[in-house]
């Protein structure tokens, strides 16, 4: 569709994007009345939401639209997972400038629905607001078919941790497309568009997971967040983590330890969880370390000792990687 969105309008550009949407069963009244309906089988909902702010979360000169679209749609249909929770619906609300091509906005649409198609939910429906930049923000919603919520503050000790999904690929491929390049494709890719495992959470679940997160701040941040909620000590085995030779060769030639991609570096939303020591895991899951009664060490310690290199993120003190 050719033309801005100010010449398209606010309603017309609400029927372009709607008219791009597909459903699922668990959809009952879906965009274009007042508010959306969704089944709730087990009659609790989950929800997260999160913001994406153009300058600040993505560029458009290193994402297009529709990855945009992707990667917002599983930030938060991520933690839908994480939670032990099967997502089923999305919610946009959509700030965008009156001179931004229609085509970005129907992109962004686009990205949404397929990633909303991998986790087995649907956009059901949201609001378009117009401003000076960009702002995508999501709301996801998820059912727990009648398993207990995973949270963070489980953890016991003698738990395995165990991870499932990439570690430290978005980060290389932010250092990758920070320095100008755009190869190796596979670690851009994982930047721009993550691949969270979903349908991992809700098994880890059912096989008797204790605490759960996605990893979205980093490997060392999530733990952190376990740990505390659980107040335990969580020592990460670096040994049992693999790193791929392209993982190695980027870090060479940008002078930076993978590890530290791999320990500290966010966005990648693979899912990290403790369970019980008895528990058989699936061949998916990757056991890194292990849960231990709390000390005067930091919650989180590396190999036995506290990781010296600050790593994560914060929103409001921002990326602080050394």
């Amino acid at each position: 569709m050719k033309g801005t969105v100010g010449e398209l309008g606010e309603f017309g550009l609400i029927r372009e994007l709607t008219s791009r949407l597909t459903t699922t069963p668990a959809v009952r009244v879906g965009p274009g009345d007042d508010a959306a309906v969704v089944a709730a089988p087990d009659r609790r909902v989950v929800a997260s939401t999160d913001i994406l702010l153009e300058g600040r979360h993505f560029r458009r000169d290193w994402s297009t639209a529709y990855d945009v679209g992707r990667k917002a749609a599983a930030q938060n249909l991520a933690d839908i997972a994480a939670m032990g929770a099967v997502p089923t619906a999305l919610l946009l609300g959509l700030v965008v400038p009156a001179e931004l091509p229609v085509t970005w906005p129907s992109e962004l649409m686009d990205g949404l629905r397929d990633e909303c198609q991998v986790a087995g939910a649907s956009v059901v429906g949201g609001d378009v607001v117009r401003g000076d930049t960009i702002m995508v923000s999501i709301t996801a919603l998820g059912d727990l078919r009648n398993q207990e919520p995973v949270t963070r503050a489980g953890a016991q000790p003698g738990d395995l941790v165990a991870v499932t999904g990439w570690l430290g690929w978005s980060a290389a491929g932010y250092a990758v497309l920070a320095r100008g390049f755009r190869s190796p494709r596979a670690f851009v890719e994982a930047h721009r568009r993550p691949e969270p495992p979903y349908h991992a959470g809700p098994a880890a679940a059912g096989l008797g997971a204790t605490a759960m997160c996605d990893v979205s701040d980093g490997l060392i941040a999530d733990l952190g967040h376990i740990a505390e909620a659980s107040k335990v000590r969580i020592d990460i085995r670096s040994g049992a983590i693999d790193i791929p030779t392209q993982m190695n060769d980027i870090g060479q030639a940008v002078g930076v330890d993978p590890m530290q991609w791999v320990l500290t570096g966010g966005e990648d939303h693979a899912i990290v969880a403790t369970f019980p020591p008895d528990v058989k895991l699936p061949a998916r899951w990757k056991v890194i370390g292990e849960v231990l009664n709390p000390s005067a060490l930091p919650q989180v310690t590396v190999d036995g000792a506290p990781w010296t290199k600050k790593g994560g993120w914060d929103h409001f003190g921002g990326d602080i990687e050394s």
